[in-house]
Order: C-alpha cells, then structure tokens, then sequence
C-alpha cells in the first residue's frame, strides 16, 4: 500500500472551436449546476443532501468553527463566527480509503504497529473517519500542519501511546514533505527517544519516553522487574532538560499507572499501588496520575516561555477480559455501533482528571495556552483498528489451526489507523491560534 496520489490535473491543447459562443457556455453550464443542485436539495432522501455537501463543507467551516473546551483564560472559547465543535461527541462513519494515507512501512514505524506490513488481510479498518455531532472534522492536510507549527519544536510526552500518535504525525507529514531523522535512542527498538525535522517549514518533532511523566523505574525500563518505582516530586530527566526548547507539548499517560507500583516523594515511600507484598499504604492510581499531571504542567508553566500544551485524554484498550497472549483478543474487523460499548467508570475518571488539571493550569498560567484532546469516546469505538496478533510478521504464515498462545496487542493503534484522528483533532486546536 503505497502512500495515497491525489488525482492529476491533465492539460490539453487549445479547443479546435466552438458551437457556441463562450458567453453563452458559461450561462449555460451556470444553469445547468444550478437545476443540478436544486434536485439535490429538493428530491434527495432525507440527509442524502448532508452526504453530498459535507466534503465541500468542511472547507468554509474548518477555519474558525472550532473552538476548545478550555482557553488561556481557563474558559470556555466561543467563536464569534460560528458555534464551537465538540469532536470529542460523534460516530464512526464509512469512508473508503480515508485512513490509507502512508506506508507505515516506507516511514518507519514501529514494526508492532505495522499492521499491513505485517500481513493482516483484512484491512477495512482503515475506511472509516470520525464524524463529530455537531460539525464536520477535516481530513489531516500536512501543510496546513506545518504551516501553523512553523519554526516551533512539537514534542509529545508520555507513554507508548504518545509515541503511538507521535509516529502516526511523522508518517502523515513524511508522506508529503521532505524530513530527516536527526536523533534517535542507541537502542532503536525501544524508541524512548527520537526526534525529527522538516527543513521546508523550520519544524523539529520528538517523542520522549516518560510513562507517568515524572521520573519512574523499574518495569518501564525492565520488563522482569513485578512493579514501578515512580518518583512524584521529580521529572524525568530527558524532557525536563529540553522542556525550554518546546513550543507545543503533548502529554499522554495513563496505562502504565494501572500497573503495580510504589510511589515515593521526597526520598519516602508514600504509598503503593496494587502491591500488598510491601507494607505500605494503599493508594491506589488516580491520586498520584492527577500529581503526575500536574507537576508536568507546573514545569512547562514556570519558565514563562509562550507554549501549547495539549493533555490527552486516555484510550482504553480492547482487550475485554483475555489475556494478552489470548490470540482471539481484539479480533473484530469494525467499529462499534451506537449504543454498543459505553466508556468505562475508570476511563470517565481518568478523563475528569486531566480536565481539572487542564483547567486549574490554564486558571494559573499567563503565557502557556492548556488545551485538551478529548479522544476518549472515539477511541473506546475503535476495537478494529489494534494490531492484535499481527503485531507479528505473518503470525499464521505457517498454516493450520490457530495456537492457543500468542501475545497479541490490543493497546495500541495500527498505522495508518485510528490514531490518525487524533492528530487530525491536534490540526485544528494548533489551527485556530498561532
């Protein structure tokens, strides 16, 4: 699957001549165009006129409609011109081909993540686009991305789901303008630190490996390790020694704070979570996510430099109660109907969570703009669009029956994939104020 060619325009000679006069063509095909509308509008099936205009829409409403849930001023924006756009409320609708706009494979994507690369055959998921209630969402234009980031460093921070969102916009940029790749971790294959840049419009794009944005240790960064050691009063190093360098931040956390884990602050331990061997108090995970927020928040306020940042809000997996090395886990092939799957208690916590914290940074900072990007609902939609067990190279290349282990990754986004639409949301927030 290469990378999407929109249509040539064909040239052609000068006309041999005319039956009528070029006035009078031009009359004629403006009354043609016009009946051809009025029969649209008149006699088309009841939102058939809606399917029609939509593509055509999104370009006299994709500048200006939007607006976020929360402003500088830590209040809700309203456009003057038009209502604002929730895109966090909508559904799934069919789409052929919108979301086969790269090669995850010509642009280096994690090899887990290469869905197609990897030989799933069925590839439906990539032929749906989110449709908001109330406004139309357009389709990620790389320049007009690089345009309202021009001479600014875009960095996301977090877990493997910043990374996930971080490579989705290398690739949907890559496809389009020349890059390099300028840095990245001696151990490529971990990926917790690589950075990029696109020469043609001054932008550097990083993605820095932080799971729960302050300084943490051991699972994160060895697997056989039974629990997290993380650190609430402290940063991790790596972003907070460039976070002067940032123009527009992304933060993305969450999953890992399920995990066991033992917090401490200030050289103590303050408290566990899930991890009754050690005698400590049990804290649980929604206290010190909503810490870790803000002190990453409190950092990129505190230097008075004129920044974006942007929280996301958490995308829940599809495992649905199997294990992770079930291979029938995340085996459906389309999005879920209205009605059908419901956000969860915890994912609704976690989202109230970064709302506070976004608000109450936005209340306090003069100079940093606090935005969120509410991905929850669309994400939980999505149960197709995981890698699954081909997360694998041609996991059942071999043929005969499935086996009954194999570890499957029912986390994170194919690329191309769902993940595209967030950064189609992140356009439009870094769209609307330079």
């Amino acid at each position: 699957m290469g990378a999407y060619q929109p249509l040539q325009h064909h040239h052609g000679g000068a006309a041999a001549g005319y039956f009528l006069p070029r006035t009078a063509v031009t009359w004629l095909a403006a009354a043609c165009l016009s009946l051809a509308l009025l029969h649209l509008l008149c006699c088309s099936p009841p939102g058939g006129h809606q399917a029609v205009f939509s593509p055509l829409l999104q370009y006299f409403n994709g500048n200006g409609t939007y607006s976020s849930n929360i402003s500088s001023s830590g209040v809700e924006e309203r456009s003057s011109a038009a209502a604002s756009c929730d895109y966090s409320v909508g559904r799934w609708v069919r789409a052929p081909g919108h979301a086969r706009r790269y090669n995850g494979t010509a642009c280096n994507v994690k090899p887990e993540q290469d869905c197609v690369g990897n030989g799933r055959p069925e590839t439906g998921y990539l032929d749906w686009r989110w449709q908001p209630a109330s406004c139309e969402l357009p389709a990620f234009d790389a320049a007009a991305f690089l345009a309202a980031a021009r001479g600014r460093h875009v960095a996301f921070v977090g877990d493997s789901m910043a990374r996930n969102q971080a490579e989705s916009l290398h690739c949907l940029l890559a496809a389009a303008f020349p890059h390099e790749l300028v840095a990245q971790d001696a151990e490529r294959y971990k990926r917790q630190f690589t950075r990029w840049s696109f020469p043609s419009h001054g932008v550097t794009l990083s993605t820095y490996w932080a799971p729960f944005l302050v300084r943490s240790g051991g699972k994160p960064f060895n697997y056989t390790m039974p629990y997290n050691l993380v650190y609430l009063d402290e940063l991790g190093n790596r972003w907070d020694a460039d976070a002067g360098t940032m123009d527009v931040v992304v933060l993305t956390a969450g999953h890992w704070f399920w995990n066991p884990a033992v917090y401490h602050r200030r050289g103590e331990v303050v408290g566990v979570h899930a991890h009754p061997e050690l005698n400590a108090t049990e804290i649980g995970f929604t206290s010190p996510y909503r810490e870790a927020f803000r002190r990453a928040l409190e950092r990129l306020g505190s230097d008075g430099r004129r920044r974006t940042v942007v929280l996301g809000t958490f995308a829940p997996p599809h495992f649905d109660g199997k294990p992770i090395f079930d291979p029938t886990a995340c085996t459906r092939t389309e999005p879920y109907r209205d009605g059908e799957k419901e956000v969860g208690s915890i994912e609704r916590e976690m989202r109230s969570i970064v709302f506070e914290e976004a608000t109450a940074a936005a209340a306090a900072a003069a100079t940093m703009r606090v935005e969120v990007e509410d991905v929850t609902r669309l994400a939980t939609m999505r149960p197709d669009g995981h890698p699954g067990v081909y997360m694998h190279r041609d996991p059942f290349a071999g043929g005969g029956a499935r086996p009954e282990r194999m570890q499957t990754d029912c986390l994170h986004s194919c690329l191309p994939g769902p993940v595209d639409t967030f950064n189609e949301i992140l356009l439009q927030i870094l769209s609307r104020q330079r």
